[in-house]
């Protein structure tokens, strides 16, 4: 178990520092800037690398979201649910503890300006209003939930989940990143928020609240699509 804590730990420290960082130190530098489509990809390859680094040891969660809708689709032991996910919180703080240190090496940086935080409203990117916001946030988490038990199915095709997974989460940034800055992850929404402050921490339930709604929900429904699934075999990046 202790490894398997670590092993989430890390990989969600390197989805917020890759994912983020892109979004924060890449996505509008002068001349090359690589732009929403840029961070989309970032995000979307974070989870395709740390799956196969990681896939193996802990499935590679990488987000609360992630454990509750395996945990309700019968994939993950409620019991290891609490321990998954303060690691993967405590990942994404590290994460953007990180990337806030080196954010910090460029005179004139302001944190409070949003540092890749997630918002609703006036704090929307493209001032998307709180229905808009938690109804984007919801549907898309479970879009991920969904593919994620599809790719790991135990009639799935062996060895691609990842790559799925990974282009899911790119596509679902290329969608929502002009509504929420796209969170589908509690755990990256705490790490930015907590060094952002003010706006980014009282925006935070919904954050929280959409994910975890949208996860459960896609755990349910597969869950009913598929009742006689087999055993899953072990595949790099979930189980």
């Amino acid at each position: 178990m202790t490894r398997k804590l670590v092993a989430e730990f890390i990989g969600t420290a390197w989805l917020v520092l890759g994912g983020c960082g892109a979004a924060v130190l890449a996505a509008a530098f002068p001349h090359v800037g690589i732009g929403l489509l840029g961070v989309s990809l970032a995000f979307g390859l974070t989870v395709l690398t740390m799956a196969f680094a990681i896939g193996h040891i802990s499935g590679c969660h990488l987000n609360p979201a992630v454990s509750v809708g395996l945990c309700v689709g019968g994939r993950f032991p409620v019991g290891e649910l609490p321990a998954y996910v303060v690691a993967q919180v405590l990942g994404a703080i590290t994460g953007a503890g990180v990337l806030y240190v080196i954010a910090s090496g460029q005179a004139g940086f302001d944190v409070h300006a949003g540092f890749a935080s997630n918002g609703y409203g006036d704090h929307s990117p493209g001032g998307y209003s709180l229905l808009a916001c938690l109804l984007s946030e919801t549907v898309m988490t479970f879009a991920f939930l969904f593919v994620i038990l599809g790719a790991t199915h135990g009639r799935a095709p062996q060895g691609f989940a990842p790559i799925a997974i990974g282009l899911c989460l790119t596509l679902i940034h290329l969608v929502s990143i002009p509504v929420t800055n796209t969170s589908v992850n509690p755990a990256r929404s705490t790490g930015r928020a907590l060094f952002a402050g003010d706006w980014a921490i009282s925006q935070l339930w919904l954050f929280w609240l959409a994910p975890l709604v949208g996860a459960a929900l896609a755990g349910l429904v597969y869950r009913w699509l598929s009742p006689d699934e087999p055993v899953p075999f072990e595949v790099s990046g979930h189980r």
